[in-house]
């Protein structure tokens, strides 16, 4: 598996992208309704609007898939904490937990 991005919650969208973008100067490579990426090598920086808590609530670690109900299945078989599969129209997704209790993410985009 690889990483494909880092997603902070952020009730300050604008300031955020302003601050990932300009500041920080990363290219900007999403611009939906409350969410934009950022390249960050590797990986990307996403930014999800909704309320930020940071020390109680960490970034969510979205890992790619081509096909998110196998490797979900898989991953299951080896033990980890999956939810259920959701197909959206743009994309499909399943999210868990790791041991602490950190979200983790699973998804085709």
């Amino acid at each position: 598996m690889k990483i494909a991005r880092v997603i902070l919650f952020t009730a300050q969208l604008d300031a955020m992208s302003e601050f990932y973008g300009r500041v920080l100067g990363l290219k900007q490579v999403t611009n939906e309704k409350g969410w934009r990426e950022f390249a960050a090598g590797g990986a990307r920086i996403a930014l999800h609007s909704g309320p930020s808590s940071p020390g109680r609530k960490g970034p969510k670690l979205a890992f790619y898939a081509k096909d998110v109900a196998a490797l979900r299945e898989t991953l299951v078989a080896r033990g980890a904490n999956l939810g259920k599969v959701r197909q959206g129209k743009m994309f499909c997704l399943c999210d868990g937990k790791d041991p602490d209790g950190n979200p983790i993410q699973l998804s085709n985009r």
